[in-house]
């Protein structure tokens, strides 16, 4: 575990970013970047024992953001449409480059992209490894996610040999916590409350890690940055589809789960990561997917506890 270090969290309102920057905060000074635009924000980053500070990646303005952390977890993104590739570029690609070059003295800096930076692949069942091709995938919710993911990376891994800055880059899948926005547990909500959920393909299987298990991880996945940069896939130890995750919800609950498949042309029908990679680093997870999702369900409302 991380203690007493100057950490800087990009993102920080993020479903992502929250809580490991809370997590962080516990024994360390947390500094947490972003726009702060919703109304709240700053004051639930505040309450959660973390600085904020704003920026915008958008204009490049960086504030009064020190240039003295000890590690740097960049997480903030934007998911633009199809009338938005170049505002995605600028936020996602040049912004992470200004970030690394403001703190280019750090000793670590760690980058998320994402699973779906993968191009898609012809059996669900594939796992994507950190060598297999990039740059052809299609998010029909986030349009500029692939070419976005793929510019980020790419700026990533230069700053890391420009700079001389160890780099992690981490390609992260299917996250689930408490946290409603996360996919299992939004799908987990839909369940319960007799909605639909749409999926692209039967089985829609994810490799899903508990927010619990990254918290654990973060030590060991920035100790792993090097010069050039690592590249490796953040995701779980299990293999467990849309529809499994939707059948337990169902079982749990007494309520049908009502999955409705829609094809997308040029949509990835999988999203499984090889993770072994990452178990080189971090070990295996700590809580198994069952285990972890049955006590988001204990924590619902109208849930079993």
């Amino acid at each position: 575990m991380l203690q007493g270090q100057k950490i800087l969290v990009t993102g920080v309102g993020g479903t992502v970013a929250f809580p490991l920057a809370k997590f962080l905060a516990t024994a360390n000074e947390v500094w947490g970047a972003a726009r702060f635009s919703a109304e709240g924000a700053r004051e639930k980053v505040a309450g959660a024992g973390i600085t904020p500070v704003p920026i915008d990646l958008e204009t490049g303005d960086l504030g009064a953001l020190p240039d003295d952390f000890d590690y740097v977890l960049h997480l903030a993104y934007f998911r633009g449409g199809e009338d938005s590739f170049d505002r995605s570029v600028r936020v996602n690609a040049e912004g992470c480059g200004l970030v690394l070059q403001h703190c280019r003295k750090a000793k670590a800096a760690l980058v998320t992209s994402a699973a779906g930076i993968y191009s898609p692949r012809t059996d669900p069942l594939e796992p994507a490894r950190e060598e297999s091709p990039t740059g052809g995938s299609f998010t029909p919710w986030a349009l500029t996610a692939g070419s976005a993911k793929v510019a980020q990376e790419a700026v990533a891994r230069f700053a890391a040999r420009a700079f001389d800055l160890p780099v992690t880059i981490a390609r992260l899948n299917t996250v689930y916590g408490p946290d409603p926005r996360m996919l299992p547990t939004t799908h987990m909500g839909a369940v319960m409350a007799g909605r639909d959920i749409v999926a692209v393909n039967d089985p829609y299987p994810h490799t899903p890690i508990h927010i619990d298990d990254m918290c654990d991880q973060l030590a060991a996945m920035l100790g792993a940055a090097s010069v050039p940069a690592t590249i490796v896939n953040w995701g779980g130890d299990e293999v467990v589809s849309v529809q499994q995750w939707c059948a337990m919800a169902a079982e749990w609950s007494g309520r049908p789960a009502q999955v409705q498949v829609r094809h997308v042309s040029g949509a990835s029908i999988g999203n499984i990561s090889d993770t072994t990679r990452r178990r080189q680093i971090t070990g295996p997870c700590r809580i198994s997917f069952a285990e972890g999702y049955r006590a988001i369900f204990d924590m619902q409302p109208t849930g079993g506890g």
